[in-house]
């Protein structure tokens, strides 16, 4: 039978994903604890998404807003949202029943702020593993989170008051916005890792931001940049930072030149050539670092 808990609020951002928003939020109510609230942002569809949510969910708060992107989606929902903790779900995933249940069991054990699943992986309607570099993990994982995006936000449960310590997702960044709050939050905490698929994550759908914008590594630099001139990052992660950026740099530049950019290739070149000298004069974290 399933118990309702007061504490978690679920964030579901959207657009023009009608298709599927519904097996999302069928998931979400299938729940064996279920939410106390559950919040749909609409940034911005042209489909039917309103009727859908409006004439089969109507417990669900349903927020309108201009098309902004899914960080300014995620950002609205939690600042219209109540609970101690937030569920993030992404409207073309599913949760397994016992999702909610299990990493609540979890945090009340070993009381972390962040906890996440492992999960399973559907691409173009079948199942597929996923190579060891998206293997996930629990603890002190920055490192891990450095070459790519280490936790799926449709896995996360984390306290609201952490998400608002850290800044929540940058809305400035078209993708890998995830990725920019991962490592913001694990370099300065360790995260509960819940070691059985609880979601199915679906890909392969023209819509998603990864088929959307080439070069992903692009906003991973982004987010790799502001990391490194944030002052919060301890000898060892400066420096395992400062490495990763510079990698990722170096496949920018060589990839630009492939294409025939060489604005482009002088662009990263530029941004990397002071961190590869044996001291990086343009920060003040590097000096006391390296």
């Amino acid at each position: 039978m399933p118990i309702t808990s007061n504490n978690i609020s679920v964030i579901i951002p959207t657009f023009n994903r009608a298709r599927v928003l519904a097996r999302a939020l069928d998931s979400v109510f299938a729940q064996l604890l279920l939410p106390m609230e559950v919040v749909v942002v609409d940034d911005g569809s042209t489909d039917s998404t309103a009727e859908l949510v409006r004439g089969n969910y109507p417990t669900v708060r349903y927020i309108k807003q201009l098309n902004q992107g899914v960080s300014s989606a995620r950002n609205t929902g939690v600042a219209n949202s109540q609970g101690r903790w937030l569920a993030f779900l992404d409207s073309d995933d599913e949760w397994l029943p016992d999702k909610l249940k299990k990493q609540m069991a979890a945090i009340e054990q070993e009381d972390m702020l962040l906890c996440h699943t492992d999960e399973f992986w559907i691409r173009n309607g079948r199942h597929v593993n996923p190579k060891r570099k998206h293997a996930k993990a629990g603890g002190h994982i920055f490192e891990r989170c450095l070459p790519l995006c280490a936790i799926s936000p449709s896995s996360v449960l984390l306290r609201r008051d952490l998400f608002e310590r850290v800044g929540g997702f940058d809305e400035t960044l078209p993708a890998c916005e995830d990725y920019d709050l991962w490592l913001r939050i694990c370099a300065r905490y360790p995260v509960l890792f819940v070691n059985e698929p609880l979601l199915r994550k679906y890909g392969g759908n023209a819509d998603q931001l990864s088929t959307q914008h080439w070069g992903m590594d692009r906003f991973r630099v982004s987010a790799l940049q502001k990391i490194l001139q944030s002052g919060i990052l301890d000898r060892s992660q400066y420096r395992s930072a400062k490495a990763m950026l510079v990698s990722k740099c170096e496949i920018l530049i060589n990839g630009a030149l492939k294409r025939g950019k060489p604005e482009q290739a002088e662009f990263y070149r530029r941004m990397i050539t002071p961190l590869k000298s044996p001291a990086d004069h343009n920060s003040v974290f590097s000096q006391r670092y390296d």
